[in-house]
């Protein structure tokens, strides 16, 4: 039987898994957390990933790794390949000033609005999720560290290189070499420079970041080998963390995969690329060779922690409250901008309750409120992707959030349409998985792995429950951006 294994590098742990090569069977599995933050030294995924190797048996048995991860973080490499600094993450919004002068700059460059000139050229529009933002920030904050930085890359062409270069069972974050990093359509197609239209690199938009060229990854296609690890085990080009889940989860034309974790996200597989001024919807490639439109929130599983801290309950304990309240939680509004926001992209924003009286205030509405706050931010995503031209098939819920009882009850209410829960899994680790076996198999087309099952929720919608958010998101937008401005 032979075997290929899966790596998901997220922001809060590294996950593991093993599977069958021929049918995606889940053979052994492992894994090891992250360090909190939104900059975390390169050295701690190395250290993570050897433990979750270690507890899944090893991979000196199988044929193939891959690697898929967080999306958009910056790691700065010198000339010898060594870490400059630690790697902002993709939920590090220090950058969203940057953003705003680099729109600014490409407009004026090229006599449109910068907005529009960043969708026509690489597909989105930069928030400061973005490396390319990332990158501004650096070159204006850090001159000395911008000055010894050679190259950037992204955490899994990173991991991935360390795969290549150091054996698995002493992983330590050492440097790598510049000239062998590699990366994927799906994880460059979020940087920022680099279009998923042409395929190509948008070097003078880098340069128009740091104000100088830098070294990057080559961009592989999906079947294509990264090279092997010290041992001999083929390794697979990897994939942004939100196209490996789409993998994973088999996601063809049609499906709209959410995912509840620590973002929220909503994103479809397409035969066109898309590219959308407003910036609410991103223009990502996939990791078949197609795309993904996707729409990203800062704030989703979090809410839902913070909520349970608040009322000082078990998450069991927070869904079966919000279970007993009714639709729209008496009137009661939660916008869950607590960690501020990237769509709306309001950097600055902070969580709010609106509509709070003696009436409605009790722990089952606080519980329902936070469950609709983050529901009705991703219906906003989902209605920004259908105005794209998406045509739902099937929606599937993934991620930690869907979990939740409530979640899957109130989806179908907020949402409007019937949802589909795959059964648990780590899909992004199963995604690189079945990466690895398509790398491992020579041929032109991914294996076909089977979901292992699911769950159909369906409910009567409650439009009034996204139309008592719009009000209230409207109300803290305003306030905001008037603070900023």
């Amino acid at each position: 039987m032979a075997l290929v294994a899966g790596v998901d590098t997220s922001t809060q742990s590294c996950k593991v898994v093993i599977r069958n090569a021929e049918t995606g069977a889940l053979v052994r599995s492992g894994r090891a957390t992250h360090p909190d933050g939104t900059e975390v030294d390169p050295a701690a995924w190395a250290v993570a990933l050897r433990e979750a190797i270690d507890q899944a048996g090893g991979i000196d048995d199988v044929a193939a790794i891959a690697v898929g991860g967080q999306q958009h973080g910056m790691v700065c490499l010198d000339g010898d390949g060594a870490v400059v600094r630690d790697a902002l993450l993709w939920n590090d919004t220090r950058s969203a000033a940057a953003a705003v002068d680099l729109q600014a700059e490409l407009g004026a460059r090229t006599g449109q609005p910068g907005a529009v000139a960043w969708a026509e050229a690489v597909g989105s529009v930069p928030v400061a999720s973005f490396t390319v933002t990332k990158v501004r920030w650096l070159a204006q904050h850090e001159p000395d560290r911008a000055d010894a930085t050679a190259a950037v890359c992204l955490p899994h062409d990173w991991v991935t290189a360390l795969l290549r270069e150091q054996p698995a069972d002493r992983l330590t974050g050492a440097s790598v070499s510049l000239d062998s990093l590699t990366t994927d359509r799906s994880d460059a197609s979020g940087t920022g420079y680099w279009s998923p239209q042409t395929g190509e690199y948008r070097m003078d938009l880098l340069e128009l970041a740091m104000g100088r060229a830098l070294a990057v990854p080559r961009v592989l296609q999906p079947h294509q080998q990264a090279g092997c690890t010290p041992s001999g085990v083929l390794i697979g080009p990897g994939a942004g963390d939100n196209a490996a889940a789409a993998l994973g989860l088999g996601a063809a034309v049609g499906d709209v995969v959410l995912s509840i974790g620590t973002s929220g996200v909503v994103c479809a597989v397409s035969l066109v690329p898309s590219a959308d001024s407003s910036g609410a919807v991103a223009g990502f490639a996939d990791a078949t060779g197609n795309f993904l439109p996707l729409v990203c929130t800062l704030n989703a599983a979090r809410v839902l922690d913070a909520a349970a801290r608040m009322l000082r309950v078990s998450h069991q304990e927070l869904s079966d409250l919000a279970l007993a309240a009714q639709p729209g939680a008496g009137g009661l509004v939660l916008v869950p901008y607590l960690e501020g926001e990237r769509t709306p992209n309001l950097p600055d924003a902070t969580g709010s309750v609106h509509g709070l009286q003696l009436s409605n205030a009790t722990a089952e509405n606080l519980a329902r409120a936070a469950f609709e706050g983050v529901l009705c931010g991703l219906a906003d995503g989902l209605e920004a992707m259908l105005a794209h031209g998406v045509q739902p098939r099937r929606i599937l819920m993934v991620g930690g959030g869907a979990a939740a009882p409530a979640m899957r009850a109130l989806a179908p209410v907020v949402l409007g349409l019937p949802v589909q829960v795959p059964v648990a899994s780590e899909y992004v680790a199963d995604g690189a998985a079945r990466q690895a076996a398509w790398v491992a198999s020579g041929t032109l087309e991914a294996p076909d792995w089977p979901l292992a099952g699911s769950i159909v929720f369906d409910a009567a919608p409650v439009p009034s429950v996204r139309q008592q958010y719009a009000e209230v998101r409207s109300m803290v937008r305003m306030r905001t951006e008037g603070r900023a401005g």
